[in-house]
């Protein structure tokens, strides 16, 4: 007997993305459901080789339904999160919404399965931001074998991360780029993306760091350890997927370049590609549809007396979003449900 899942939110990039990891990862389903707004009432979407056609998430009734991965906004998910969960449904949700209340568990499973335990206090598990994801899994780790003081990070984050319309807005503006009288203002982004960078992503706040820096010191203190000081600016790139970071780590205690090494290697989810000559690291065109987070550039910081330089590069649809909110419902199952 499987379980009865809902993908909420199934005809965006992420709720896409959800379907096919439940297909291909053979998550044991009795039933699926594909729901989204009215607006995309009818869409079908795809579910390995099954094709759904989308229900309305505003008449939808939970009851007797196990799991709902939401893929929607926060105030969407703020209307219809709570209704999931009273009706008995556990909800999984991508958005911000719930990631900072202290009853609401916020999991990467690779770093914090035993936190699962807590869904039970609202019914609701909360997946991190994506440039949170894959840096939590290289650290935990680490942080188990030497203890993390201090993380300085930089990210070089694809404009998936912004959904639909950045991932249009890039390839419309590169084209314009070459095609005199389709030029294509910024629209989606504060300034040009193609051929660009951009060190701003979502709001400011009042420090000077924006909200997307913001959370990924809270939330990697929520889910490795409120003792660790993280510093980051993040980084919005002319990428279409996949996520990269540029990781200091300042530890404790001393840490061996090659022993840190060997602890990725025998890490879960991550794939360890270093080796010092030319392309033997990892970018994210080619971590695109991978499940891994790839870690490479190992080598110790000699300006700090106990220190670690990584880069870390991940499928932000996957790890970043869809895969992990696919592995809390393996999890969940599996600790928790006892089903299938």
């Amino acid at each position: 007997m499987g379980y009865r899942i809902a993908v909420v939110g199934a005809t965006g990039n992420v709720g896409r993305e959800m379907l096919n990891i439940l297909a291909e990862r053979e998550f044991p389903v009795d039933e699926i459901v594909a729901l989204a707004s009215r607006r995309s009432l009818g869409t079908e979407v795809s579910f390995g080789d099954k094709t759904l056609t989308t229900k309305d998430l505003d008449a939808f009734d939970f009851t007797g339904w196990d799991m709902a991965l939401f893929a929607i906004g926060s105030d969407a998910t703020k209307k219809y999160a709570p209704i999931a969960a009273k009706a008995g449904c556990v909800v999984i949700d991508n958005s911000s919404l719930y990631r900072y209340e202290p009853d609401i568990p916020l999991i990467v499973p690779e770093c914090n399965p035993d936190a699962v335990e807590g869904y039970s206090k609202r019914n609701i598990i909360a997946n991190p931001n994506c440039s949170t994801a894959q840096m939590v899994v290289a650290l935990k780790p680490l942080h188990d074998r030497a203890k993390i003081k201090r993380v300085v990070v930089s990210t070089y984050q694809s404009v998936s991360g912004g959904g639909k319309d950045a991932m249009d807005e890039l390839w419309l503006q590169t084209k314009g780029m070459y095609v005199p009288g389709q030029e294509v203002e910024a629209n989606k982004f504060t300034k040009q993306i193609a051929f660009n960078v951009i060190p701003h992503i979502d709001k400011f706040m009042e420090d000077g760091s924006t909200k997307e820096e913001w959370k990924m010191v809270v939330e990697t203190k929520k889910i490795v350890d409120p003792s660790i000081k993280v510093t980051a600016t993040c980084v919005r790139v002319p990428v279409f997927v996949g996520h990269s970071e540029s990781i200091n780590i300042e530890f404790e205690e001393f840490l061996d370049e090659d022993e840190a090494r060997d602890i990725l290697r025998e890490a879960p989810g991550i794939l360890v590609v270093d080796k010092r000559e030319d392309g033997g690291y990892t970018t994210p065109v080619e971590c695109v549809g991978d499940f891994a987070t790839f870690i490479s550039r190992i080598r110790q910081d000699s300006t700090i007396e106990n220190g670690l330089n990584l880069w870390c590069v991940s499928d932000n649809l996957r790890k970043g979003a869809a895969l992990n909110a696919v592995q809390i419902a393996e999890l969940l199952g599996r600790r928790c449900l006892k089903k299938g």
